[in-house]
């Protein structure tokens, strides 16, 4: 059963009771990073393995996700600043537990690439914390096979 979250903003990402900050470094540019995420949304399913359905909404200013298992989000895009930052916040979500969550890309230029840096801030029952605690590792695991594959992609695109 889908329902409302609490509305947050920006800021969120860095006052939330849960934050899970993931890095890796990809060969692509900043730019073309930045497009994957904020402009090519249909693409994530193409290179995000838990994503199965992305679309954007409201013009550009949403976007739909479901993800494996049955997860949905309509979300609200709250920050694009190209080529470094994408935010966006959850808004309604059939996800058990979750009170608020804003997910942060930061993107700064590596000497290889970029930097890419995911933060996951989110707040929810005792319950929903305690298992997003222990479930870190496996988001981290799909934050680095996503930012992996997606570098793939980007490659094969420019070659």
């Amino acid at each position: 059963m889908a329902r409302r979250l609490r509305p947050v903003g920006p800021d969120f990402v860095e006052r939330a009771p849960l934050r899970l900050v993931f890095a890796r470094e990809v060969s692509a540019p900043p730019e073309a990073v930045f497009r994957a995420l904020a402009e090519d949304v249909s693409g994530w399913s193409e290179w995000f393995s838990a994503v199965t359905l992305a679309r954007p909404s409201d013009g550009g200013g949403g976007r739909e996700v479901r993800l494996r298992g049955g997860t949905r989000f309509e979300e609200t895009v709250l920050v694009s600043d190209a080529p470094e930052v994408y935010t966006y916040r959850a808004d309604v979500t059939n996800a058990p537990g979750l009170r608020a969550l804003v997910e942060e890309w930061r993107l700064t230029p590596a000497v290889k690439g970029t930097r890419v840096q995911w933060t996951f801030a989110a707040d929810g029952t005792a319950v929903f914390r305690a298992a997003l605690t222990l479930g870190r590792s496996g988001l981290g695991r799909a934050f680095r096979d996503a930012v992996k594959a997606l570098d793939r992609r980007l490659a094969s695109t420019s070659a």
